[in-house]
């Protein structure tokens, strides 16, 4: 089945080939997916100028001890919030964790008691940060700008800056927060109308919130944005936006590091040569993981991570594209096993797939061992099975013909999504806050990893729900909704678009306090489902990737901001 690692998008529906298995008369699919667009570039990049020199570092230190003592010694609240905006968007808040968390515990706790501000932009960000971080701000607060008939007040669309502030903090609501979907219709409303009229850079800013809101923007892609943008405006920090373009090109620094190792990796077992078939996607790979934590803290959790995206990227294009389903069985019951012995059922061009699995597992538990935290593996290799019991699913539904009722196909699909997967795999490399209760409770599907799959699969449905169908796939959610109830198909297309958004809700609910486990867990899941919502944008930016994703690309990991 499709899923949210890609569509497997079709312009060749089928094929006669033999590859890899000896037999010549074997039927077998093609997506003919566009070959790898970065070539070596990534490999050929020496060590030592993947390392920041000396002087960039050291200035970048000064400015960091700068930027914090502004955040210590600030005394105006509006200054406050609008400084704190402003590190978070440009992708330094990393550094002031604890700075910016006592900040917003100060504000939390005068948040009903002496808030009177008729100031719709201070309410909006104030409101906005602090559910960011967790807290349970009451969108009561939004109550003095309605009028008699329970609509937003018709002079507040003349200042856009404040309805931008409101239509960014109604996207952190929760469900039955009536009053927030009705900010999103008032905003989105105005905004478009206000667009045509607008100058650089709030016109940019206008634009790239209405394409997709911050809380579904993908961090880093977000940071670039925003130091284009905020260099631009009157009222800019010189020290802030001199640290994040420094900080900006050192971070990316250490990314193509790990994108060297990582590439380095792919090439060594060749599965773009000896696997035509599969999506040659390792820069993509990452880039996806990069969405999920960019952090340097993060730099083993990173290649521990796409090293298994792209292990099940090759998986999902051998169930979805090229085996048969005679190869299937003895295929699903070795991932079951995880037994090299195993490996002697399979025919040649699955063998690779499996031996690169086993052999990088194993190198992880290896790694981990000597950190204590051998006890990861267990839970890696248990979702993993799962994924791939649910994919010979599919594949049994579609060769027998069978179209699921809706409910049976999500429970399969929504699995199949990869994110009851890939959510506890990005805990593996977290270090210590990843603890064995937070894999007991990732373990067993919590609502925020519900939520996130509900995202991801209904989001590539919609996305590719045509080109699907030209390859004889089993149903899509689009076309089981029509069947089991009369829908049209743009109704079909509304009703799971509906989902979800609503879906998003409950993400932003599960994040609120007090928390099952700690944010920085969250928001893997978090960071997960915003990936989605930017490689699907458009288009399956994955599987087809020489669009905006190859752009985006190049914004993140080739470019560094000029100084």
């Amino acid at each position: 089945m499709a899923l949210v690692l890609g569509s497997g998008h079709s312009d060749v529906p089928n094929s006669n080939q033999s590859q890899g298995n000896g037999k010549s008369n074997v039927e077998r699919k093609s997506a003919n997916y566009h070959p790898h667009i970065w070539g070596d570039r990534f490999i050929k990049s020496s060590i030592d100028d993947l390392k920041p020199d000396e002087l960039t570092q050291k200035r970048a230190n000064e400015l960091k001890e700068k930027v914090k003592r502004m955040l210590i010694n600030v005394n105006d609240h509006l200054q406050e919030l609008n400084l704190i905006d402003a590190i978070q968007r440009l992708g330094v808040a990393y550094h002031f964790e604890t700075e910016i968390a006592e900040a917003l515990l100060r504000i939390y706790d005068t948040y009903d008691k002496e808030d009177d501000s008729d100031d719709l932009h201070t309410v909006a960000l104030r409101f906005r940060l602090l559910r960011q971080e967790g807290y349970n701000a009451s969108p009561n607060v939004f109550n003095r700008f309605i009028d008699g008939e329970s609509k937003f007040k018709k002079p507040l669309a003349t200042d856009i800056r404040r309805l931008l502030s409101l239509y960014e903090a109604a996207y952190m609501g929760i469900p039955g927060e009536n009053i927030l979907d009705e900010a999103i219709t008032f905003t989105t409303e105005h905004l478009k109308l206000a667009l045509p009229h607008l100058e650089s850079p709030l016109s940019t800013l206008v634009e790239l919130a209405l394409e997709l809101p911050l809380r579904k923007r993908v961090e880093r892609l977000q940071s670039r944005y925003f130091i284009s943008i905020y260099q631009q405006e009157k009222a800019k920090n010189n020290i802030l936006i001199e640290f994040a373009k420094l900080d900006f090109n050192i971070l990316q620094l250490l990314h193509r590091k790990e994108l060297k190792e990582i590439s380095m990796w792919w090439k060594k077992w060749d599965f773009g040569v000896k696997l035509p078939f599969i999506r040659d996607r390792v820069v993509e790979g990452y880039f996806w993981i990069l969405g999920t934590y960019f952090e340097p803290q993060y730099s083993q959790a990173r290649i521990i991570t796409t090293k298994i995206l792209l292990l099940t990227s090759v998986m999902d294009d051998t169930y979805d594209v090229y085996a048969t389903i005679e190869e299937l069985e003895p295929y699903t019951d070795a991932i079951q096993r995880w037994d090299r012995s195993a490996i002697d059922q399979l025919p040649e061009y699955m063998k690779l797939n499996f031996c690169a699995l086993l052999d990088t597992v194993d190198e992880f538990e290896e790694e981990l061992s000597r950190e204590g935290k051998a006890y990861r593996i267990s839970y890696l290799k248990e979702v993993y099975k799962e994924l791939s019991k649910n994919y010979y699913i599919e594949q049994q539904w579609t060769h027998s013909g069978y179209v699921p009722t809706l409910e049976e196909y999500k429970r399969v699909s929504l699995i199949t999504a990869a994110y009851h997967m890939l959510t506890p795999v990005s805990y593996v490399g977290m270090g210590d806050v990843a603890t064995k209760e937070a894999f007991e409770w990732v373990k067993n599907k919590p609502k925020l990893v519900q939520a996130a799959s509900i995202v991801g699969r209904f989001k590539d449905d919609i996305q590719s729900n045509q080109l699907e169908q030209m390859r004889g796939r089993v149903a899509s959610c689009i076309q089981i909704d029509m069947k089991e109830n009369g829908s049209t198909y743009e109704e079909a297309c509304e009703k799971f678009q509906s989902m979800a958004a609503n879906a998003w809700k409950d993400i932003n609910k599960e994040c609120l306090n007090p928390t099952v486990v700690p944010m920085p867990l969250l928001m893997r899941a978090v960071n997960l489902t915003r990936v989605i919502e930017v490689l699907y944008q458009h288009r399956d930016g994955y599987t087809n990737s020489t669009h905006e994703t190859k752009d985006r690309i190049s914004l993140v990991l080739v470019e560094p901001i000029p100084i």
